[in-house]
């Protein structure tokens, strides 16, 4: 199985790497690394390269985590980016995937503004700890996912993570030689984390819900992935 997002290109070098590696019996999946594409513009600075996203594996191991945001509406695609989880073996593929968005700013910001529902519920689990009754751990000896999980505890707990996750991309990571695109990225993403803080604000205020007249269901800790036919 490949998941692509309708903004995400694969690339005719892509596949024909991935129609080598699939005959390859010894490994369960593949990462692909992503290349961001923003006002035209590759992002190569920022810490948004590499962009590494487990995207194809064979569907039989496969499961998506579970990361307890199902009561949270209007979040958009954001299910099919949470982690999905490979008991085997996986490799890193070695061509570039291309996310290009050609729509207008308008429809980034608007995307963004549903996301920001999706990743309050997610900034809420860490810290309430409910996020330790999924299925990957918080781990800073542990792999790239469970390293990122324990970076991520912590920063939901900093103070001004909106004016930090601007210093982070546009100094630290060296966004500022993505020229005028890697200053309006960085704004942009600084915007984004504010927008999350006001939103675990009023999810802190309301119990724990976007959706006041929304009901909360039991979940199972990961779930299969969903077959489909083309």
């Amino acid at each position: 199985m490949l998941i692509v997002d309708c903004d995400e290109r694969i690339t005719p070098e892509l596949w024909a790497e991935i129609e080598i590696a699939i005959q390859q019996a010894d490994c369960d999946g593949y990462y692909l690394n992503r290349k961001v594409f923003f006002l035209g513009q590759w992002i190569r600075y920022g810490g948004k390269y590499p962009d590494w996203n487990l995207r194809l594996f064979r569907h039989a191991k496969g499961r998506y985590e579970n990361l307890h945001t199902e009561e949270i509406r209007n979040t958009g695609d954001n299910e099919v980016h949470e982690h999905v989880i490979i008991p085997g073996k996986v490799a890193y593929l070695k061509e570039d995937m291309l996310h290009i968005d050609f729509r207008d700013m308008y429809h980034w910001l608007e995307r963004h503004n549903r996301y920001s529902n999706w990743e309050a519920r997610v900034y809420l689990n860490l810290l309430s700890g409910k996020d330790d009754q999924g299925t990957i751990g918080a781990d800073l000896f542990g792999d790239s996912v469970q390293r990122k999980r324990f970076l991520k505890k912590i920063w939901v707990r900093l103070p001004f993570k909106p004016f930090l996750r601007f210093i982070l991309f546009y100094f630290i990571r060296l966004g500022f030689l993505d020229g005028k695109a890697g200053y309006i990225y960085g704004r942009l993403l600084s915007q984004y984390e504010y927008q999350i803080g006001i939103k675990l604000y009023e999810l802190r205020q309301f119990g724990g819900t976007l959706n006041t007249n929304s009901a909360s269901t039991p979940v199972p800790t990961s779930r299969p992935i969903p077959q489909t036919e083309s």
